[in-house]
Order: structure tokens, then C-alpha cells, then sequence
């Protein structure tokens, strides 16, 4: 008998359940391991706040199956029974799944996460345990609250929601640093339970709302003064009052250490949100700038890509490209190369046809994308990222060096001439071939649109001139409280003609120095509002009938 075989019936096949610490909200503080569990699950069941920062990172396809909360009110009425976390987990894992359970902050943490682990100790099935940032050190980190100090402070966590009264005597008695997770509308009633046992009404107190994310907002008061500071912001009463937060008692969280260390609230651009006039595969990188300045990026495409009216021009030029007619390859944007990339894949070729062909690029993107094609640019402008700039450092034809004098430019229906007449003058013959055509893109959603005529947006980042016209003519025209930043003097003066002012001006013409520009605006912004005493608003909430936001 061979030593891997066995006479001993087999046993069922399970699946594997990986239980997974999403963090207190923001996407990026998940843990390598846990995108690397999401990529392969079958499965993903996931608390509703913490579903939108998991499901990104998991494969296309994966089935996410929707919780619904099992509890006495469900079944006196007689609701149907509901299927919970734990019965979705234990389903999908019997049938040899990949499972996913994700939830917010650290699994360890929480408790209906430790009754689901054992039921699958139960029946045999195997599970993991990836950690994730617990809200409870997360959050105060991203407030600018440090927990401890170099005198090695005692730190004590409470959950006012379970914590009895034996509980609260301790923590009141410490002089050490106490970390309460509570509700907006129980802040008040936590910080009394801690004066009547043993805490000064003037210990610092700091409370953080939707911490680590770009909706994060923190208030600065002290244990005695928290329900006046939010009876006078009109904090409370509030619909919302039952939203989750972070409350840091101790001199660790007083108003002069925030000022200092309060980094993530203090970025330029915190809780803007940005209309980028682009596609998602367009702003990919755009929107990871922006959001590195705190804002929240929202894509609007001004312009569909169709392809060309006539193919046949465009089937010669690859043909010519495979059988040595050309010496350059010239590609003025990301859709060029995705044009020829689709045209190669419709003949069966791949980037090695492009052996013996210098290929240049207009700008990084564009260089990025044909890497990704597998293709590495010989030629992107070393200065301005534009056809002038490609101009500037593209070589005279030289029959001694150069085989063959001509050059495949493939490019948009609307493109200008001037890279066409410059490498002319170069020496250069030009194929100039339409690779695909421009359109104007369908309007966005009503949503959309009411904020952009509404004020909705903090700003606007211009990339042309054609986005300016296209995204008024499909959404009409952005609010005057509205920033609006263009990325050179020809864009400028085409929304200025259609009545914008013109806020924010790029020093070059290029998207991530236009975004940078955006960022210095809103430091200066923030810095004269702090000078002269005022509240640090977002543009948006200068506009009639808007929510002021206060910050104390």
C-alpha cells in the first residue's frame, strides 16, 4: 500500500475561514496579509462599515452575501429567520470555500468574532487569524494623541457600553492614560462616570468621530466641559448621535500637544472632495496624490473613447509596424496605447513586436502604461511633458544612423498638429493615423450633477481645455464657491470664457504638479483662516445654507 493512500474512510471537506481585522477605516492601514487573504477568497462576509475598505482588494467575482442582524424584535414580529454571521461562515466553509470574515478594528476584540471561531473549532474546520489596527490605538494615533509617553504612562481601555461599575472605579482611580470607546450621544455620561469616581473635571479629554477617515473630526475639552463644548458646537443633539467614538482622557490629550501632532487632520487638503474630470484608469495615480493630501477624489470621465470611424487606416499602420516600416513609435497618451494594444491583441501580437522600433512616450503616464504593456519607452521628455516638450529632446533624422525615415503616430481624432509639424521639420515622415476617437462622455448621475451646480465639491482639477467645455456641457457649471484649478494658461482662459474663476494655476503642465499646486492653495488657505482666529472650513461650507464645521 503506498504510504499516502489509507483504508480510513475520508471525512468531509471543509473549506478555510480566515477571520480578519480590517482596521478603524481607512484602506490603507490594512495588513499585507490581509490583502493577500482577500485576493483569494471564494467568500467575503463583512461587517457593512468595513465592507467598502475590504472589497476592493478582493478577486472579481467573489460573493459577498449580505449580513442581516438576528435579534429578539426580528423574531416577535415575526420576521422570517435571518441567516447570521456565523451561519453564513460555517455554510460557505462546509462547502469547501474560501472564507473571508472581516471585521472592524481587531478580531481578537471582538466578541461574536471569538464565538464564530469556535464553532468552526467544533466542527473541525480550520481557520486563521489575520490582526488588524484595533480603533482603540488607531484612531487616538491619527488624532494626534499619543497614548504614552517617555514616563512609561499607564494606558487602560474601557468600552463604556459593557463596562459596570466595579469597572469605572479603577480607571478613575488611575491617574493614567484611559481610552473609552463609546457613542457621540454617551460621551457626556462616560466622562461623569470618571469624575464621580476619582477624575479632576479639568483632566483633557479628547473625542474623535469616524477616526482615520477623511469624515474624521476631534473636539478638545475636558471631562467637565464636554457637554457644553457640544451643546455650543450644536454637536448634540444630533440624528447621529449613535456613531462610534474615541475618547482619550489623560494630559497626553490636551489642546497644546494636539496642535503640534494633529498630522492627519492638519494635512492641506483634509476632507475635500475633488472633482478629477477623468476616467478611474486615467486618475488612478491622480487620486492616490490627492488622497495623500487628505482629500477625497471623486472621478467624473468628461470624454468617451470609440474607435475610429475607418480601421482600415490604423490595420495598415500595425501591419507596417510588424513588417519594418517604421524607425519611432510616438504615443501621446494613455488610450494610444491601449488603442494599439487592443488592435495587437485582435491579430494575436503581444510587445514583442515592437523589437527593433524606438518607442516614445509623451509623459509618465503614458510611459507607465506601455510598461505595463511590457514595452519600455526609449524616449519621454526630460522637461515639459507635453508634444513640445517631446519635440525638445526627439533627434533630427539621420539617414547615416537612421534606416528608415519614418515615424507611427497614432493619437486622438481631435489631437493638434504640433508634434506632426516638429518632427517634420526634424527630418522625420509621419504616418499620423487616428488610433480612436473622442467623444463627449454621458452625463453623471443627478446626484453628481446637483452638487456640482450646488456647491458640493471643494474643488475641480482642469487637465484641458476640451474637459472644462465637456463637463459643463454634460453637468453644467461648477458653484462659484468651488476652487478651480487648471493645468496651464490655454485651460485656463477656456473656463475663465465660460465664466470660472480661476483659482489655482499649475506652475507646469503636468496632472501631479497641478494636484501639488492644489495642495499648496489649501495650506495657505488653512494657515490665513488659523492667523486670524477663524474655524478651518472646506470651501463647500462657505456656500448658503451648508453645515458649518467648527473645531475647538
Amino acid at each position: 500500500m503506498s504510504p499516502t493512500t489509507s483504508n480510513v474512510p475520508a471525512g468531509p471537506v471543509h473549506g478555510q475561514v480566515t477571520f480578519l481585522g480590517a482596521g478603524p477605516g481607512d484602506p490603507g492601514l490594512l495588513t499585507l496579509r490581509a490583502v493577500e487573504a482577500l485576493a483569494g477568497a471564494d467568500v467575503l462576509i463583512a461587517e457593512p462599515d468595513v465592507l467598502d475598505v475590504v472589497r476592493g482588494h478582493a478577486r472579481a467575482g467573489v460573493s459577498t452575501p449580505e449580513l442581516t442582524v438576528v435579534d429578539d424584535a426580528s423574531t416577535t414580529a415575526g420576521v422570517p429567520v435571518l441567516r447570521d454571521a456565523a451561519n453564513l461562515v460555517m455554510e460557505a466553509a462546509r462547502g469547501g470555500k474560501r472564507v473571508v470574515r472581516a471585521v472592524s478594528g481587531d478580531p481578537g476584540l471582538d466578541s461574536d468574532t471569538g464565538a464564530e471561531m469556535l464553532a468552526c473549532a467544533a466542527e473541525g474546520i480550520p481557520f486563521e487569524v489575520v490582526p488588524g489596527v484595533a480603533a482603540a490605538v488607531g484612531v487616538p494615533a491619527y488624532a494626534g494623541v499619543p497614548l504614552r509617553d517617555a514616563q512609561g504612562t499607564d494606558v487602560r481601555f474601557i468600552d463604556a457600553r459593557s463596562a459596570d461599575a466595579r469597572c469605572w472605579t479603577e480607571v478613575g482611580a488611575s491617574d493614567g492614560t484611559v481610552v473609552v470607546s463609546t457613542t457621540l450621544d454617551a460621551v457626556a455620561s462616560a466622562a461623569g462616570e470618571l469624575v464621580t469616581a476619582g477624575r479632576k473635571p479639568d483632566t483633557p479629554l479628547t473625542v474623535t468621530v469616524a477616526g482615520t477617515t477623511t469624515r474624521q473630526r476631534t473636539w478638545n475639552a475636558t471631562l467637565g466641559t464636554i457637554a457644553q463644548v457640544f451643546k455650543q458646537g450644536k454637536v448634540l443633539p444630533s440624528p447621529e448621535g449613535h456613531r462610534p467614538v474615541i475618547a482619550v482622557v489623560g494630559e497626553r490629550s490636551s489642546a497644546a500637544q494636539r496642535d503640534q501632532l494633529a498630522w492627519f487632520e492638519s494635512k492641506p487638503l483634509f476632507g475635500w472632495k475633488v472633482l478629477v474630470p477623468r476616467t478611474k484608469e486615467q486618475a488612478a495615480s491622480l487620486s492616490d496624490q490627492l488622497r495623500s493630501y487628505g482629500a477625497v477624489p471623486h472621478e467624473v470621465p468628461t470624454i468617451a473613447v470609440e474607435p475610429p470611424r475607418t480601421p482600415q487606416q490604423m490595420e495598415r499602420a500595425v501591419k507596417g509596424l510588424v513588417t519594418g516600416r517604421y524607425e519611432w513609435i510616438a504615443f501621446t497618451s494613455v488610450n494610444a496605447v491601449k488603442a494599439v494594444r487592443e488592435k495587437f491583441e485582435e491579430y494575436g501580437l503581444d510587445a514583442r513586436a515592437f523589437a527593433g522600433i524606438k518607442v516614445a512616450a509623451v509623459g509618465e503616464q503614458t510611459a507607465r502604461s506601455l510598461i505595463e504593456f511590457g514595452v519600455k519607452p526609449d524616449l519621454v521628455p526630460s522637461g515639459e511633458q507635453s508634444a513640445a516638450g517631446l519635440l525638445e529632446d526627439w533627434p533630427p533624422y539621420d539617414p547615416v544612423f537612421d534606416p528608415i525615415d519614418r515615424v507611427f503616430l497614432p493619437r486622438a481624432d481631435i489631437a493638434t498638429e504640433t508634434l506632426v509639424a516638429g518632427l517634420i521639420e526634424l527630418g522625420w515622415e509621419v504616418d499620423d493615423v487616428t488610433a480612436y476617437r473622442t467623444v463627449r462622455a454621458s452625463p453623471p448621475p443627478a446626484e453628481t450633477r446637483e452638487a456640482i451646480k450646488g456647491g458640493g465639491f471643494d474643488a475641480v482639477l482642469f487637465t484641458s481645455s476640451s474637459t472644462v467645455r465637456n463637463l459643463v456641457g454634460i453637468a453644467g457649471k461648477p458653484h462659484n464657491v468651488t476652487v478651480i484649478a487648471c493645468i496651464g494658461p490655454a485651460t485656463a482662459k477656456t473656463a475663465e470664457e465660460h465664466g470660472l474663476r480661476v483659482d489655482v494655476l499649475s506652475p507646469e503642465p503636468s496632472v501631479h504638479k497641478l494636484a501639488a499646486a492644489l495642495a499648496d492653495f489649501g495650506s495657505r488657505r488653512r494657515e490665513a483662516a488659523r492667523e486670524a482666529g477663524d474655524p478651518v472650513t472646506r470651501p463647500s461650507e462657505r456656500r448658503p445654507g451648508a453645515r458649518r464645521r467648527r473645531t475647538t
